[in-house]
């Protein structure tokens, strides 16, 4: 049998399948490794950004600003800063460096809190949305928050019209 002709080319095609297939599984593999060295060589030389893809715990905080440091360009007109909106007054320029670096000053303006009432934002905002430490920073911005845009109390209905000469309607 091992003289058997029909035998030998049988073998032969196996022993072909099997280096084909050996071959085939080097390229793909030589393939990937090129694919891998030429994205490391874009990489290194693009440089990108990653810090969009950092989570908020891992940003490096923002320097802490004190008020000294500050310098007022902006406008105010009517006690109001015409850049923000916000009420003119101490703590000012700390409340547009650290809040409106974030959020637009819309939403400060829109809203009306006491002094615990701002200070657990802020907390909140440090705790999920990656706001760094106020530092000393922290109680001025609270009280121009307290003074400024505390709640306030209800109106209830106007004064009464009073000076007006008043007439009868006709039928």
């Amino acid at each position: 049998m091992k003289n058997n002709p029909e035998s030998r080319p049988q073998s032969s095609n196996s022993n072909k399948d099997r280096l084909f297939s050996g071959l085939m599984k080097s390229v793909v593999g030589i393939v990937v490794i090129l694919f891998l060295v030429l994205g490391l060589i874009v990489f290194l030389l693009f440089k990108p950004d990653l810090s969009s893809f950092e989570s908020p715990a891992t940003k490096i905080p923002k320097t802490e600003l004190s008020e000294d440091t500050l310098e007022s360009s902006n406008e105010i007109v009517d006690g109001k800063d015409i850049e923000t909106g916000l009420i003119a007054g101490k703590g000012l320029e700390l409340v547009k460096a650290n809040c409106t670096n974030c959020h637009s000053s819309a939403l400060i303006l829109q809203n009306r809190f006491t002094r615990e009432g701002w200070h657990s934002k802020i907390v909140w905002m440090q705790q999920t949305q990656g706001l760094w430490e106020l530092g000393e920073s922290e109680s001025v911005i609270l009280d121009y928050l307290a003074e400024n845009y505390a709640p306030q109390p209800p109106q209830g209905r106007r004064i009464p019209l009073s000076g007006i000469e008043w007439y009868e309607l006709k039928d």
